[in-house]
């Protein structure tokens, strides 16, 4: 989960995990929660207990996720429309890239983010990066995907996808942000040569392909 504290000093949640008695004790010390963010089509398990706990908190989710879980209750979809929350967060939806999952080849329809005020790029399942932190079998099961000490997509994105002209257009327009930081939902953050990694990264998965 990443949260963000916008000018105002309310805060935008992005991929909410499980919200127990003291994460609700630590978001209340930094301040009023404004707005929850489903990123993708997967991200999404908790979204739901925020938006019941905080009522008052926009619920944003991406295109799709409705018809998929009809008992949710969204409020907006991502969509970056002049209002506050948008004007100090850009957002792009990265088409094209698919994974493998239980149902065969899966669209994410993911929305990635840039910090602008902290120059910080959060991504969630079109990347993951880990390193020798962390238990040996999470190191050799990244070292298989092809994302240990690399900022990169998975091998099974790499077999799913096929659309590769809207990858390298998305990898394009996420390049065009000046970011430094790298906040990943799987794996380690990227406290610096973000944008260098996440262009590597994404050269070795479009030469591969």
């Amino acid at each position: 989960m990443t949260v963000i504290r916008l000018s105002d000093q309310t805060l935008a949640i992005i991929s909410a995990i499980e919200l127990t008695e003291s994460l609700k004790a630590e978001l209340a010390k930094l301040g009023t929660i404004s707005h929850i963010i489903a990123p993708n089509l997967y991200h999404y398990l908790y979204a739901e207990s925020y938006k019941h706990y905080y009522p008052e908190a926009i619920f944003w989710a991406t295109e799709g996720l409705k018809e998929k879980r009809p008992h949710l209750s969204i409020d907006r979809l991502i969509q970056p429309d002049g209002t506050d929350l948008w004007c100090e967060i850009d957002a792009t939806f990265f088409a094209g890239l698919k994974t493998l999952g239980l149902n065969g080849f899966d669209s994410f329809n993911e929305w990635v983010f840039f910090h602008v005020a902290s120059r910080t790029l959060i991504v969630t399942d079109v990347a993951f990066r880990y390193d020798e932190s962390f238990p040996i079998v999470e190191r050799l099961a990244a070292r298989i995907l092809g994302c240990y000490k690399m900022l990169s997509p998975s091998v099974l994105e790499r077999i799913a996808t096929k659309d590769i002209d809207s990858v390298k257009a998305s990898v394009e327009k996420v390049l065009s942000w000046n970011f430094e930081r790298v906040i990943v939902a799987h794996g380690n953050i990227l406290e610096e040569g973000g944008r260098q990694a996440f262009r590597d990264g994404y050269a070795v998965f479009l030469r591969q392909r």
